[in-house]
Parts: C-alpha cells; structure tokens; sequence
C-alpha cells in the first residue's frame, strides 16, 4: 500500500479521504491534541484495520470522534444529563465523555455497552468529521511508540499501513484528551489530560 500525503489546503484532500474512508479504508489528520488515524465508524471491518495498521492490542476501545455535540446521538443512547453538560462548557477541545453506545456501532469500537466521544478543536478535522459522519479515531501511532503531532511523525511509523496522511502542520495540543465516565451516578476520569477533576467537578 501506498501512503499519500496531502496539504490541508488542498482542495482535494476531504475528497480524496471520502473516497478512502468511503472504501475502507483509513486516514490520518490532525486533531488538537495529537494526529489520529481513523475510519469510518460504523465500518466494522475498517475499524478493525485500525488495530492491524497500529499493531494495536484489540481488547483497546477506539474512540469517536464527531463534528458537532448534535451528533453524539448518533453514537450514544439514553445520554445523562452530565454528559451533555460536560460537553457544552468543554467541547470542541480535549475531553473524551465515556457514555452509553448505541448497539449499532460495532463491536471493533468497542466491546463494552459504552463508548468514549469526543468533538475535537481543530478546523481539519471537524471538516472532516462534518464531510464524513462519526469516525472511529485513536493516536496515529505505532502501539507503545510515541503519539505524533506532526504528519511527518506519522508517516515515519504508519507509511505503507494507512492511505493517506492529511497534513495540517504540528498540532497545538500534543496531549491525549481527558477521559471521563459519565455512564454512572458519579464522573470518573479514566485518562488525566488537559482538563482536570477540579474542573470537571466545578462546570
């Protein structure tokens, strides 16, 4: 497989990861914390070689990614309150809600009764997103190598494993978002990130 790369500018490169993503196939862009590669995510079988492409241990949930909180019902069913709160003072930026999915998506996903979403700050991706609907998105990385934050990065650890690398130049963030159960009487955070408990509790 070859691995393209394109400009975020171009004025081909939604297109062509459309046209990807559309065939199953996956596609890496830059998000506001780090790059993440993705499929589309009621694609089972392209969320499945997203683990293949990372070397990726498949017991991992992969998290979704949408453009707008109006999409999270498109993932997730019988929503708490709390989520949806979280989501309006914090989204778009990096804070992952942990809520219960909807038993369309597949089990490649995730294999418990819940999914972490997210809406990321980043015009590229949420292009992206708005274009192609919710995708499945995890770090563009080689499993247990570093986290990239730059399309170069990327396409030094995924060329030849993914079609195409979006590039957007060097992401902002850097840190994987935080984590946050919501599916339960009280939020926990299952990955410290840029947001804290203090202000999680406090919104």
């Amino acid at each position: 497989m070859k691995t393209q790369v394109l400009p975020a500018n171009s004025p081909e490169a939604i297109s062509r990861a459309l046209d990807i993503l559309r065939s199953g196939g996956l596609v890496a862009f830059p998000t506001d914390t780090v790059y993440g590669v993705g499929a589309l995510a009621f694609d089972g079988k392209a969320v499945e070689s997203i683990y293949a492409a990372k070397d990726r241990p498949t017991e991992k949930a992969i998290p979704i990614l949408i453009a707008d909180i109006e999409d999270m019902e498109k993932v997730g069913r019988e929503i708490p309150h709390i989520a949806y709160r979280l989501a309006a003072r914090f989204w778009p930026g990096p804070l992952t809600c942990v809520i219960p999915k909807q038993p369309t998506l597949p089990g490649a996903v995730s294999a418990t009764p819940t999914v972490g979403v997210r809406v990321p700050d980043h015009e590229v991706a949420r292009a992206l997103l708005r274009a192609a609907g919710p995708m499945a998105v995890t770090s563009a990385n080689l499993s247990g190598k570093p986290s990239p934050s730059t399309a170069e990065e990327v396409f030094a650890q995924l060329d030849g494993r993914i079609e195409l690398v979006i590039d957007g130049g060097a992401t902002p963030g850097g840190i994987p978002s935080t984590v946050v159960d919501c599916s339960g009487i009280e939020i926990r955070i299952l990955r410290e990130g840029p947001i804290s408990l203090q202000e999680l509790l406090s919104s």
